[in-house]
Formats: structure tokens, C-alpha cells, sequence
């Protein structure tokens, strides 16, 4: 089969298309024969090999356990392991594969039952590949910066989303407002209008204005840059407000850690839990309450490109990887 390899770490060049041994699955796991990937910052920095923690992931000099990126895909299962109960040969499946050894730039992948759901019938396999990382990110940011597992309610709160034209933001405009919330989206000029046709109702462009200045305070602010000081933050957060970071330096995320611990305004680091709310997404695609937003589409034999895109940091919301099959 032919899948994307890397063997060093680096820039988007280390990938390559290679003919490599069709998996098998073992008892627990099924075959899924991918038709499509996306791409997410993990897949970028893995095969950078930054942070410090993905090479002891992967592998410290050179990656050897994992060689393949991609972790969210969209697919049709082939065949399953004998222990496998929730799924049969046929279905149509989605999920992310970080916890199972990635390898989604791949004709075909050997997945755990448990990294996988039924795709909705109402997205295509680009649209679902879509889906995973980013939109959950978004999902258990506003959950626990809300507090909605707890009993809380983001209807009529104002919720600042940072980042807000990228993967993870354009989920989270539509997220914010199916709860309810006002929204504020930021990021830059050639975003402006595809956060409006998501449903924000006021937008910021950063190169001109910035959101922690403006004498405007936020109960919530969604972050995915993280690239203001936490003295910036605290103007824009109202007494009791919450910041929710799924993105940044190491240090100004230590930083918000601890800086969390004092006053009333609540730092929290947002630690990524695969697949955790797929179910609750499946229930907004099928209301037609969230659409998936595809920047661009790359076929496989050109991961690199789509890769090289993605780092520019101008897509806006996801680009995917979409392998066709003879």
C-alpha cells in the first residue's frame, strides 16, 4: 500500500510516498481502508520532533515507533479482529488515531475499536476527517471553560474565541453558538469573513486592533494562540472569567498554571482527550447546527505541499488529505 513516511525529523520535505506492507489487524483492532486524513499541528510537530515529548513518542534521535503522521481519519472498515464487537466489514468510521499509533497518511490502517465511531451519514469522509482533533478541542475547551459538565451554561455569556479563522476556531464559533453564547472571533484580515459565515457575532482583525484593549471584558476566552502577555488577559477577562489555552509556549503555559492558582480570574490548560464528545458532535452535524470548514484538499502523493500550507498558518479552517484507491 502506499502511505507517508518520514525517518528524520525536520521541515515538510522529510515526507515521502512509499510502498509499504498492508497491516493487519490484530484480535482488538479493525482495518480501515482510509479515504481521508487532516492535517493538525501535532502532525506538524511530530515530524519536527518538538516538543521534547514527541520524540519520546516517536522516537529520541529519529522517529521508529511512529513513522506515519495523521491522526484524524475518515474510512470504511475492511475487516475486523476477532474481539471486535462494535463494528463489521462496511461500516463507515471516523475518530483519532493518537492514541494507537497514528498513521493515517495511509492507503490503509490497523485502528483500536475504542479510537473509532460511525461516521455521520450526513458528512463526507473529507468532511469527518475533519472532524476529530479540531473540533473536539473546541468542544471540551467550552465545556470546561463553561463548566457545562458541571451544570453550567454559556447561553448569554460573552465568549472571546483567539485564533478563531483556524481548524479548532471555526469549530468553535459554531460550537459557542449552538450553547447559546455571544461570540467575539479574532484573528487576521483574510479571515474576517469566513468567522462572520460561521456565525460570530462580532469579529476583531489583530493587525489592526487588539482584543485586550478595548475596555471589553469576556466571561470566556477560547485560545489557540496564546500570543498575549497574562496581564492582557486579565483586562479582557470580567471578575470570575475563565481562559482556556489549547495552544502556546511551554512557558507561558507553566506561567498561566500557576498564575491560576491566584485571583479571580481562572488560567486553565486544556489537555486534549481523544474522541471524548464525538458522540455530541455527530448530534450537532446531523441538527445542522456545526459544518466542518475545508480549507483546501490535497491527494496524498502531494502531503508535502499540503503540509508546507498548513505551516504558512493561512488556511483557513482544515486541510485535508484525501487518498483515492484503485
Amino acid at each position: 500500500m502506499k502511505a507517508i513516511v518520514f525517518h528524520r525529523y525536520g521541515q515538510p520535505d522529510v515526507l515521502a510516498l512509499e510502498e509499504i506492507a498492508k497491516p493487519s489487524p490484530k484480535d482488538d483492532k479493525v482495518l480501515v481502508k482510509v479515504y481521508a486524513s487532516c492535517i493538525n499541528s501535532w502532525d506538524y510537530e511530530l515530524i519536527q520532533g518538538i516538543p521534547f515529548i514527541n520524540r519520546l513518542m516517536s522516537g529520541l534521535l529519529k522517529p521508529t515507533k511512529i513513522k506515519i503522521p495523521g491522526c484524524d481519519i475518515a474510512g470504511r472498515i475492511e475487516n475486523v479482529g476477532k474481539n471486535v464487537k462494535r463494528f463489521q466489514a462496511g461500516d463507515e468510521v471516523f475518530g483519532d488515531l493518537s492514541s494507537c499509533g497514528w498513521g493515517g497518511f495511509a492507503e490503509y490502517v490497523a485502528a483500536a475499536e475504542k479510537a473509532l465511531e460511525l461516521k455521520p451519514a450526513c458528512l463526507t469522509f473529507e468532511q469527518a476527517a475533519a472532524v476529530p482533533q479540531a473540533a473536539l478541542l473546541a468542544l471540551q475547551g467550552l465545556q470546561k471553560g463553561g463548566g457545562l459538565e458541571k451544570g453550567g451554561d454559556l447561553a448569554g455569556k460573552k465568549v472571546l474565541i483567539n485564533g478563531a479563522g483556524g481548524g479548532s476556531g471555526t469549530f468553535a464559533i459554531q460550537i459557542a453558538k449552538a450553547f447559546g453564547a455571544e461570540v467575539t472571533a479574532v484573528d487576521s484580515t483574510e479571515k474576517l469573513d469566513i468567522m462572520r459565515e460561521m456565525g460570530a457575532d462580532h469579529v476583531i482583525d489583530y493587525t489592526h486592533k487588539s482584543f485586550t484593549n478595548n475596555g471589553l471584558r469576556y466571561d470566556l476566552i477560547f485560545d489557540n494562540a496564546a500570543n498575549r502577555s497574562l496581564s492582557d488577559y486579565k483586562r479582557a477577562l470580567s471578575h470570575g472569567g475563565v481562559h482556556v489555552m489549547v495552544g502556546g509556549k511551554s512557558f507561558n503555559i507553566l506561567k498561566s498554571v500557576l498564575v491560576s492558582m491566584l485571583g479571580s480570574r481562572k488560567y486553565v490548560l486544556l489537555l486534549h482527550k481523544a474522541n471524548k464528545g464525538l458522540d455530541t458532535m455527530k448530534q450537532f452535524f446531523e441538527a445542522g447546527k456545526v459544518v466542518p470548514v475545508i480549507d483546501r484538499s490535497y491527494p496524498l502523493s502531494k502531503a508535502v505541499d499540503a503540509m508546507r500550507y498548513f505551516a504558512a498558518g493561512h488556511a483557513k479552517g482544515k486541510v485535508v488529505i484525501t487518498i483515492e484507491h484503485d
